[in-house]
């Protein structure tokens, strides 16, 4: 079980990467969101 998870990431390093610049994208967009309503 632990082969095959660190030979899946081995495989994905960079679309993980990739991946995880976009999550951080999504989670600032929706701070961004959630705090307009305060400064309107």
């Amino acid at each position: 079980m632990a082969k095959e998870i660190k030979s899946a990431f081995v495989r994905s390093s960079d679309t993980i990467i990739a991946d995880a610049i976009g999550m951080a994208a999504l989670v600032v967009m929706l701070f961004a969101a959630l705090s307009l309503p305060n400064v309107i």
